[in-house]
């Protein structure tokens, strides 16, 4: 990935000089040398990595620094902290007001994916409650129209555009006009990319603007554009005044440092990254949680919110584990959400240490979907009366596994073991149920008891139970390295993942927080 490959370079030149056995002036000069030829490389400005560096320098003096000190822990604060500073123009992103139309135009070179961040954007404002649409304002590019409509059916968004209008400040104008006086909350506009030397363009681009009058003008900015980012940016930041960046293509084999100096010369926040085609590739930015997940420490907020946006249906599964029960049905519900969570290498960036994970560099998304589509195969050819089972009819009645083996286009030993992890897990639920009811049994007997009193108790039955209380919310954290181990080629027979662990980390963990009331965190071991 785009910025993957230099977080591991800085990463390493922190990890080499901490773990020095004499860390002196020497081995913290080779470490500024390393870290800026990385910049350098991912095509920062030479002018940032020279001030970023002096300013560590500045920051770690070893000469002021007491015997005492753990210099390891200065050196990797300063690190950190004049990372942070990089990509953090200290300006505030727009937030949209409630209670009346929020106009976002969106502006960019052309082949810089605006049309599908437009898309990516209103479906993140959508998902939040929010009525948004999209208006196609780019009459220039052949099919961008059509583009923006085939996106938008598919994410359910309402659109605007024109198949014979040429002006695109009259077609901006009508969308706009036309969705204010519908009351949607966001309008997003999209507008054709252009060039720096395009003057025409650049009027027609400014024309646009004084039409609709946004509250919010978003530059899209590929990360792959290396130097030309910074001049780019400039230019469109004279004409169109944008107050925000999203960077697209950081999955690219590209270096992507050019965003980060368009950044830091037009002091404007970057607001969201895209990472990858999908609608759900998209992450809000916030320059300490980049930071954290460039250097291998994890982003856990940005996946609390990742997995809370899918609103992940868990309450059948849940009254069953309360109840002691885990049926085929509930390991199926299982599957799909994971399913719904994405790529595993993504979740793994947001996880702190996984990321750096022997195998994680070159983990192989496409297998562990197939792993786990077959796995889902294999339920869906079973009758209701099986997939509402304990799993005991198989036993009995062994032909049934080979008619589903033929449904699923699997063999029996996977169905098999699919059976296998069931069961395991209905044990567990059942043992699960038991501790379950002995906790709502004890908030009873504490019914005097004020609140804070109770969720102390119930925070210290469910770390007793295995499971944390990590805040985290009801929906359940993963235990992702569990993943990734299953994933990486690790899993049962048949090149199954080992769904026993799977279940008891994602499962688990979030049935707990939301069978007890407590706030479930990563799962734990038994």
């Amino acid at each position: 990935m785009v910025l993957q490959d230099l977080g591991r370079r800085i990463s390493g030149a922190l990890n080499d000089v901490t773990r020095a056995p004499n860390l002196d002036e020497k081995a913290f000069k080779q470490m500024l040398n390393e870290i800026s030829g990385a910049l350098l490389e991912a095509d920062v400005n030479v002018k940032l990595v020279s001030k970023l560096k002096n300013s560590i320098a500045t920051s770690v003096n070893f000469k002021d620094l007491p015997p005492s000190v753990n210099k390891k822990r200065i050196i990797q604060k300063a690190v950190f902290d004049e990372l942070v500073k990089l990509v953090d123009p200290h300006a505030e992103p727009f937030k949209p007001k409630k209670g009346r139309s929020n106009v976002i135009m969106f502006v960019g070179l052309q082949g810089a994916g605006k049309t599908t961040t437009c898309t990516k954007l209103a479906r993140h404002y959508q998902a939040r409650g929010l009525r948004t649409c999209l208006v196609c304002a780019d009459t220039f590019r052949a099919g961008a129209f059509d583009q923006l409509k085939q996106n938008a059916t598919r994410a359910k968004i309402p659109y605007y555009g024109s198949l014979t209008e040429t002006d695109p400040a009259k077609v901006a104008k009508e969308g706009v006009d036309k969705f204010k006086k519908e009351r949607f909350d966001i309008i997003i506009v999209d507008t054709s990319g252009r060039h720096q030397q395009e003057s025409a363009l650049f009027q027609e681009m400014m024309d646009i603007q004084n039409a609709i009058h946004p509250d919010e003008t978003i530059m899209v900015l590929d990360s792959s554009i290396g130097q030309q980012a910074e001049s780019q940016a400039k230019a469109f930041k004279d004409a169109a005044d944008f107050g925000a960046i999203i960077i697209t293509k950081t999955d690219s084999a590209a270096s992507g440092g050019g965003a980060i100096s368009a950044v830091a010369a037009t002091h404007t926040p970057i607001v969201f990254i895209g990472t990858g085609e999908h609608m759900l590739d998209f992450e809000r930015f916030a320059p300490q949680q980049f930071i954290n997940k460039l250097l291998g420490m994890g982003d856990m907020a940005g996946l609390v919110e990742h997995v809370q946006s899918l609103k992940l249906d868990q309450k059948d599964t849940i009254k069953h584990i309360t109840e002691g029960i885990f049926t085929v049905r509930d390991l199926r519900d299982q599957l799909s959400n994971i399913m719904k969570m994405g790529p595993l290498s993504k979740m793994a960036g947001m996880i702190p240490g996984m990321s750096n994970m022997p195998g994680m560099a070159g983990m192989d998304d496409d297998e562990s979907s197939a792993r786990l589509k077959r796995m889902i195969y294999i339920c869906d050819s079973m009758t209701e009366k099986e997939l509402d089972s304990d799993g005991k009819m198989f036993i009995e009645h062994p032909t049934r596994m080979t008619r589903i083996a033929r449904g699923s286009g699997v063999s029996v030993r996977e169905v098999e073991d699919l059976l296998t992890q069931q069961r395991m897990m209905a044990g567990m639920a059942k043992k699960m149920g038991g501790n379950m009811k002995n906790m709502q049994r004890a908030q009873q007997q504490m019914g005097g008891a004020n609140k804070q009193q109770q969720l102390a108790a119930m925070q210290k039955r469910l770390q007793s139970m295995g499971g944390g209380a990590g805040g985290m919310g009801g929906g359940g954290m993963p235990d992702m390295a569990s993943l990734a181990k299953m994933f990486g080629g690790g899993g049962g027979g048949g090149g199954m993942p080992d769904m026993a662990k799977m279940m008891e980390s994602m499962g688990m963990g979030g049935m707990m927080g939301g069978g007890g009331g407590g706030g479930g965190g990563r799962g734990g071991r038994r």
